[in-house]
């Protein structure tokens, strides 16, 4: 069984994320999605809100674990003897910063191999950036992210009048 992992930082989860998930967890045997930090990123909600966010959206699939990182992925990749770690694209520009994470990792652990998934057309333009700036707005955003998370999100970024 091969063993994927699915790293991002998920502020919050969207349906771009979502679809990466679902297809992971077709093509591997288990998918652990982890929710890490990266500090370049300030986040609007805290790890365990986030990994609670992941876990709602993800119950339906018998193969797909949560986990947390807060360290280098390869040593988690090595620790937990994962086959491959994928990587969602939307644009080119996702790419080149990928690339080049992915090729780190190479140099730093070998077997770390990484699986790219391109975005289905409606994810290409999907962020969890743009996801906040409607909703601080009160925009909709029942078309971006799962139901089960969308009032906790407009609870923490709704602009106050």
């Amino acid at each position: 069984m091969k063993k994927a992992i699915y790293p991002g930082s998920f502020d919050p989860v969207t349906f771009g994320h979502i679809d990466i998930i679902e297809r992971a967890a077709n093509l591997f045997g288990e998918v652990t999605v982890l929710v890490s930090n990266n500090p370049d990123k300030n986040t609007s909600f805290s790890y365990d809100e986030r990994l609670s966010f992941i876990k709602k959206v993800t119950m339906k699939y018998p193969n797909v674990k949560t986990d947390m990182l807060d360290g280098l992925l390869v040593d988690y990749f090595r620790d937990h003897n994962a086959d491959v770690i994928i990587k969602g694209l939307r644009a080119m520009s996702d790419f080149e910063f990928e690339f080049q994470q992915a090729l780190v990792n190479k140099d730093l652990f070998p077997k770390a191999e990484t699986v790219f998934l391109c975005a289905n057309v409606s994810g290409t333009f999907l962020s969890s950036s743009m996801v906040k700036q409607v909703a601080m707005f009160g925009g909709d955003i029942s078309s971006f992210v799962p139901q089960d998370i969308i009032n906790d999100i407009y609870r923490r970024v709704k602009r106050k009048a």
